[in-house]
C-alpha cells in the first residue's frame, strides 16, 4: 500500500532527513517515503509513500523504490557542490576582499606618504614664500630708497643743468657781446682808412677779419649783417686794388731808383763869334743880351739833385692821383714823369730805358674803378646792437638792505 500526501510535519526541502524519521515513527509495520518536491508557493509538498514487508520482497513493487533511492544521492552531490562552490566563492571573496584591503591599505600608505611629502614640501615652500616675502620686502624698502635718491639726482642734476644753462646763456651773451664790438671797430677802421689813405686793400682785409669775428657768434641774427659784409667785400675787390697795388709799388719802385740812374753827357757850348759888332749892335747889348739856347739841354740851368728831386715828387702826384681814381692827373704826372726822365738822364742806359718803359706801361693801363661807399654793413651791426639792447629785459633793481619794509 502506497500513501502520497504532505507529511505532517510540513518541513521543506532542506530538511528532508528529519521529516522522514518524524513520518516513520510507530508501531505499524510498514515504510512511509516521502518525496519532498518543491513547489509554487512557500512551503514544501511531500509525497509520502508507505510499502508493507510483504510489498517489499516483490520484484514489481521495488523499482519505483530504487529509482526514488537512486535521485537522492545526486541530490546530496549537487547540494554537496552547490556548498562548495558557495565555499569558493566566499573564500574568493573574502581572498578578493582581503586583497583589495591590503592593496587599498598600500595605496593609503603610499597617499599618506605622499600626503607627508606633500606637507612637507608645501612647509619649505610656505617658508621659501616667507623668505621670498621678506626679501621682497627689503627689495622693495632698498629700491624706495634708490628711488628717493634718484629723484633727489635728478632734482640736483636738473638743477645743475639750469645753472649751467644761464651760465652758457651769459657766456654766449657776453661773447657776442665782444664780437659786436670787435666787428664795429673793425668795421669804423676799414672804412676810416679807405675814406683817408683810399686803401682798398687795407680795407678788404679789415673787412675779412670782421667777418671772422661775426662768424665765432653764436647769434643767427649776425647772418644778415655777415651777408652785407659780403656784398663790400665784393665791391672792394672789383675796385681792383691788386692792379693799383702793383702800380703802386712800380711807382715806388721808380722814385726810389731816381738816385741811381745817370745824367745825360753835357754838350760843349759853342764858341761865340769873334765878328766885330756893329755900332747899332753895341748900343742894343748894353740894355738887351741876345742868347741862342736851341742846342743846349733843357734842364741844363738846374742842379743835378734838384731834377732828381722834382721827378720824384712827380712820382708821388701820380701815386696820389692813382689813389684817388683820378685818370687825367695821374696821366699828367706820368707825363711829367717820363719828360723829366727823357731830359735829365742817359737814355742809352738800361736802367734809364727800364724805367721809360715802366712808365709807358702805366700810362697804357686803364684806370681802376672808383672805390665803393663804404658803411652799410658797419650801420646794420648798429641797428642789431639797438634791437639786442632794447630786447633784453630789465634787470630788477637790488632792494636796499638798510630800507624797512
Amino acid at each position: 500500500m502506497r500513501i502520497r500526501g504532505r507529511p505532517p510535519c510540513g518541513i521543506g526541502i532542506g530538511r528532508r532527513s528529519s521529516c522522514r524519521s518524524e513520518c516513520t515513527a510507530g508501531t505499524t509495520p510498514h515504510v512511509a517515503i516521502f518525496r519532498c518536491r518543491p513547489t509554487t508557493s512557500s512551503a514544501s509538498m511531500c509525497n509520502m509513500e508507505t510499502e508493507t514487508p510483504a510489498a517489499r520482497s516483490a520484484p514489481a513493487s521495488r523499482e519505483p523504490g530504487r529509482q526514488g533511492n537512486a535521485g537522492t544521492p545526486s541530490r546530496r552531490t549537487g547540494m554537496i557542490w552547490l556548498l562548495v562552490l558557495l565555499a569558493v566563492l566566499v573564500a574568493l571573496g573574502w581572498w578578493l576582499q582581503r586583497q583589495l584591503r591590503e592593496q587599498g591599505s598600500e595605496q593609503t600608505r603610499a597617499l599618506e606618504t605622499r600626503l607627508d611629502q606633500i606637507t612637507r614640501s608645501n612647509e619649505q615652500l610656505r617658508r621659501d614664500l616667507d623668505s621670498l616675502r621678506s626679501r621682497d620686502a627689503d627689495a622693495k624698502a632698498i629700491n624706495q630708497g634708490i628711488r628717493e635718491e634718484l629723484l633727489a639726482y635728478n632734482e640736483r642734476s636738473r638743477a645743475l643743468e639750469d645753472a649751467v644753462a644761464n651760465l652758457a646763456e651769459q657766456h654766449l651773451g657776453h661773447r657776442d657781446a665782444m664780437a659786436l664790438d670787435e666787428a664795429e671797430f673793425i668795421l669804423q677802421l676799414a672804412g676810416e682808412r679807405l675814406a683817408l689813405f683810399r686803401d682798398a686793400n687795407g680795407a678788404l682785409a679789415a673787412y675779412r677779419l670782421a667777418d671772422s669775428a661775426l662768424a665765432a657768434a653764436e647769434d643767427p641774427l649776425f647772418a644778415n649783417v655777415r651777408q652785407t659784409i659780403a656784398a663790400e667785400m665784393r665791391a672792394l675787390e672789383e675796385a681792383k686794388p691788386v692792379q693799383v697795388r702793383a702800380s703802386l709799388d712800380d711807382l715806388v719802385e721808380i722814385a726810389a731808383g731816381l738816385h741811381a740812374l745817370p745824367l745825360k753827357k753835357t754838350i760843349a757850348t759853342p764858341i761865340a763869334d769873334k765878328r766885330p759888332l756893329s755900332r747899332w749892335r753895341e748900343i742894343l747889348a748894353r740894355f738887351v743880351r741876345i742868347n741862342d739856347d736851341s742846342a743846349a739841354p733843357q734842364l741844363s740851368t738846374r742842379n743835378d739833385e734838384l731834377n732828381r728831386s722834382l721827378i720824384a715828387v712827380d712820382v708821388h702826384i701820380a701815386e696820389t692821383m692813382l689813389l684817388a681814381r683820378d685818370e687825367s692827373g695821374f696821366k699828367a704826372a706820368l707825363a711829367r714823369v717820363r719828360g723829366g726822365v727823357a731830359n735829365a738822364f742817359d737814355p742809352d742806359d738800361v736802367r734809364v730805358q727800364a724805367t721809360a718803359a715802366t712808365l709807358d706801361r702805366l700810362a697804357a693801363m686803364p684806370m681802376a674803378p672808383a672805390l665803393p661807399q663804404l658803411g652799410s654793413a658797419l650801420g646794420e651791426l648798429r641797428n642789431l646792437r639797438t634791437t639786442r639792447a632794447l630786447s633784453r629785459p630789465t634787470p630788477a633793481p637790488i632792494p636796499n638792505q638798510g630800507a624797512t619794509p
